[in-house]
């Protein structure tokens, strides 16, 4: 799964399935100011050939399959422009994408998997999509090339190297055990990255580079790696346009700094022609969203949830209004690297004092009322297994009720009263402003002394230098079981590139075991067991604290067709090239 980040580690995205860091309710939310002026302001449309929306993190690289950047800043502008074998399609169902190419499982024993590029696939300058693009994706996602910076695996890392030669638009994914999610085992929307640009930045033939990968010869790749890597990050204004070319309905065109992104249509595409000429991505702080959609600026925003600005965006004349389910959910997390939390009695100190059903009922409830504190992290409450998932676990257990006395009788045990704890989150964000007010008022009667540390650029800098005792963000996700997979093993090393998702270094190494199993698991019914055994141990080991699922919530002007909120990480542009006005 993806969640929500920026530079250094702006988690969240849709990458391979992996978790995206979600600095939004895309991954967050909270009560918004109300809005100013008319309350029955018309949010009407501008002008027919261009479609605008609101997102509140702004654009950071043409590739979102680094660690770094593995975040939904990223990953949702790119969907229609970097397009795969799958995408997050409706309802978040793992949907293959036709245009692109088609896959089919022709093995069990061992699992195999056969993908055809459509004949038709080329890059926006012209260039075929074939095998050394697919041996890029392989080279960067299955970690058996030393220095490549991957958010994650999922599954590819049980794989060998794809036979394929150049021009070839047909390889064969033979993995070495069974694989959970082999449906979305191949490269999806985001992950098929221009491999003759690479090429040609390392001063590496086609030929070469092929041979390098199937040689997983690194030496020879270092200066490929190293554009790979760093060479697609934003500056201020984009890459080169010979550096970002399009294999989907739209390309990159026009980065405004600190105010927006443009894409058009991309005239090479083979399949259903981009609805709207011009698509624009306003960057728009969440709380500021829905006076933008009122003062038309923008047609389409997905704000934080909150009692406020769902008041504001009822009250729009012209506007439609959802609240659905979404994959992200809100939680804390411990720093294990460099925090006194490394003491288990602190964290659970914490935890008891953490006034879980308090942000619940003031922060989440008045938008869904049915809203409850999250019993587990890894399988949302409207899924079908939920209930199972929750008995195996245990659910919260000790730490369902809010437990003053109990905490600080831990803390005082410690001999850490007046522990400073920084909780550390990405700014402005309202809801989490409050949610970390109501954690201060509760925890301090405990001993603890909270200080609230959000920043501009938590994602960015500070997540990444382990420079929080806490910290307090969403994930974003889908149904995958892969896509969490790297946020609770252990990783290699506790730094930037190597800790994956697992942003507090947390380790266990029955949970690695159960991780792999799960990962194995093909039959559905018999991986509940096994996620409720992590959630329990994640419990016992207080991994993390889960708070809530975020509601999803969207609005967008009633002269906009074809707006699909979507609960995945894939976020409402999974569609976009099927947006138009009336």
């Amino acid at each position: 799964m993806f969640h929500a980040r920026t530079s250094g580690k702006f988690l969240a995205v849709v990458a391979g399935g992996a978790l995206l860091l979600s600095a939004c309710a895309g991954n967050d939310s909270a009560s918004n100011p109300t809005a100013s002026g008319s309350a029955a302001a018309s949010a009407s449309a501008p002008a027919a050939q261009t479609i605008t929306y609101a997102y509140e993190q702004e654009f950071h690289s043409y590739n979102q399959n680094t660690a770094a950047e593995n975040a939904t800043r990223n990953a949702g502008p790119l969907q229609r422009v970097l397009t795969g074998f799958w995408i997050y399609g409706d309802k978040g169902a793992i949907t293959p994408d036709k245009d692109f190419g088609t896959y089919e499982k022709t093995s069990d024993d061992p699992l195999t998997v056969e993908y055809t590029i459509s004949d038709k696939a080329v890059w926006s300058d012209g260039v075929p999509v074939d095998c050394d693009d697919i041996l890029l994706w392989w080279g960067f996602k299955s970690t058996k090339i030393k220095g490549f910076s991957s958010a994650g695996a999922s599954g590819v890392d049980l794989t060998k190297t794809p036979e394929c030669d150049k021009g070839g638009k047909k390889f064969t994914l033979e993995y070495s055990e069974p694989f959970a999610d082999w449906v979305a085992g191949g490269p999806g929307a985001g992950e098929i990255m221009p491999a003759h640009v690479v090429e040609k930045q390392a001063g590496l033939s086609e030929d070469d580079f092929i041979a390098a990968v199937k040689a997983t010869d690194a030496k020879k790749l270092e200066k490929a790696i190293k554009f790979f890597n760093d060479g697609w990050v934003v500056e201020g204004s984009l890459p080169a346009a010979d550096l970002i070319p399009s294999n989907g309905p739209y390309k990159l065109s026009k980065l405004d700094a600190g105010q927006s992104l443009t894409f058009v249509a991309n005239d090479k595409w083979w399949g259903a022609p981009a609805a709207t000429p011009t698509i624009v991505e306003r960057f728009i702080a969440l709380d500021e969203q829905a006076q933008a959609l009122q003062n038309r600026e923008v047609q389409i925003v997905e704000p934080q949830p909150g009692p406020d600005v769902l008041n504001q965006l009822k009250a729009l004349e012209g506007v439609k209004t959802q609240i659905s389910d979404a994959y992200t959910y809100e939680h804390l997390d411990f720093n294990f690297d460099s925090s006194p939390f490394k003491d288990k009695a602190l964290r659970e100190a914490f935890a008891k004092c953490v006034p879980r059903q308090l942000i619940v009922d003031n922060l989440i409830k008045p938008v869904a009322p049915d809203a409850k504190p999250l019993e587990v992290r890894n399988v949302a409450p409207f899924q079908t297994n939920a209930a199972a998932v929750i008995a195996a676990s245990g659910g919260a257990g000790v730490y369902a009720q809010q437990d003053i006395e109990g905490a600080k009788a831990l803390v005082e045990k410690a001999g850490k009263t007046g522990l400073e704890v920084k909780i550390g989150y990405q700014t402005p964000n309202p809801r989490r402003t409050a949610a970390v007010q109501l954690i201060m008022d509760s925890c301090n009667k405990a001993g603890f002394k909270v200080v609230d540390q959000g920043s501009e650029d938590f994602f960015g800098t500070v997540m990444p230098a382990n420079g929080y005792d806490v910290a307090l963000y969403a994930w974003s996700g889908s149904s995958l079981v892969s896509g969490w997979s790297s946020t609770y093993t252990t990783p290699p090393k506790c730094d930037g590139e190597s800790k994956g998702n697992n942003n507090g270094c947390y380790s266990n190494k029955k949970v690695d075991e159960l991780t792999k199993k799960l990962n194995s698991t093909v039959d559905i019914a018999a991986q509940d067991p096994i996620i409720g055994e992590i959630e329990k141990i994640l419990w016992e080991d207080l991994a993390t604290i889960p708070l809530f699922q975020h509601p999803g919530l969207a609005a967008w002007d009633e002269t906009v067709q074809n707006v699909v909120p979507n609960p995945a990480q894939s976020t409402i542009t999974w569609n976009m090239d099927k947006w138009s006005l009336t």
